[in-house]
């Protein structure tokens, strides 16, 4: 397929399907977070700091360039090199990637993570979602979500390319995310279900008809979401989020953002999500905990840096 032909596929999807056909990988989410957190630009740097095979990190580190997130900057060291910067799409992804941390650190039992700092106050940021026009907090309880008329999920993207690379019992290093944030965003489909569990899907047969899953696989599923006391299974045979699960919204929501401003999409399969309390539409910023000023990325630093 060439790479017109891949662009037309791609636009085919909604936006949110584009981007987790990009981010719905355990490697890509690692790649990107020892960039951001290591400030790692080269082959060499990430394939000691992961463990990963040659060929496996080739092949994601071009599929991240071919999406626009990384770019091929050469440079001299004795001979001419080459390292892969982040490009403003890549960089875009902070917020993200920050997000998970977050949920981490609140949700996944993870106090030892490496705080962040908020430079302008001096403290821990503990960094929280806000809304962008009024910042004040936002929550999956004070939102409202109104779905184009193509937004449905059987448009979330095309067959996986990789192996599922999440690794149950995996345990985690000290900044490497948890087996709790891969099992929802190291695999793509795992993603849709948490996207259409806080949509408002609730029974097995809506989950199936929605996303357009194997019975299997959806089954396979929500078995580890309850397990991770993400999902919470009723009896009349639904499944409910936990609180737990509703506050991955604040990862969903930085997701829904990037993917609509980054990625062209057909009319009418885009997600309207408003802020209630003052009527706004999505603009998800990330809050400091201990002054309430919107955190930038320039102005927030991990301790590993200091």
């Amino acid at each position: 397929m060439s790479g017109a032909e891949r662009k037309t596929a791609r636009a085919e999807l909604s936006a949110i399907g584009q981007a987790l056909a990009i981010l719905g990988d355990r490697w890509v989410l690692l790649i990107l977070q020892r960039a951001f957190l290591l400030r790692i630009r080269t082959f060499a740097g990430w394939r000691d700091a992961l463990g990963i095979s040659e060929s496996v990190l080739a092949g994601r580190l071009k599929e991240l360039v071919g999406h626009g997130i990384f770019e091929l900057a050469a440079y001299r060291d004795g001979r001419t090199r080459h390292e892969y910067r982040l490009t403003e799409r890549g960089l875009a992804l902070w917020t993200l990637l920050v997000a998970i941390h977050s949920w981490e650190r609140d949700w996944a039992d993870r106090r030892r993570l490496p705080p962040l700092r908020h430079e302008l106050c001096g403290h821990a940021a503990e960094p929280y979602l806000g809304c962008g026009a009024c910042l004040r907090p936002m929550s999956a309880r004070d939102t409202r979500t109104e779905p184009g008329p193509l937004a449905t999920f059987s448009r979330i993207g095309p067959p996986r390319r990789h192996r599922r690379t999440v690794r149950p019992g995996a345990a985690p290093d000290l900044i490497g995310y948890c087996p709790d944030s891969m099992e929802i965003l190291g695999d793509r489909w795992s993603t849709a279900i948490l996207a259409a569990a806080l949509l408002g899907t609730r029974r097995f047969v809506d989950f199936q008809s929605s996303l357009g899953l194997a019975p299997s696989v959806l089954t396979d599923r929500l078995r580890r979401f309850v397990e991770l006391g993400v999902l919470d299974p009723r009896p009349d045979g639904s499944y409910r989020l936990t609180d737990k699960g509703l506050a991955f919204f604040e990862v969903f929501a930085f997701l829904v953002d990037w993917a609509q401003r980054e990625f062209p999409a057909p009319e009418g399969s885009a997600l309207a999500i408003t802020h209630t309390p003052c009527g706004a539409a999505l603009d998800p910023v990330l809050l400091c905990a201990a002054c309430g000023r919107a955190l930038r990325r320039r102005e927030v630093r991990s301790v590993m840096d200091l």
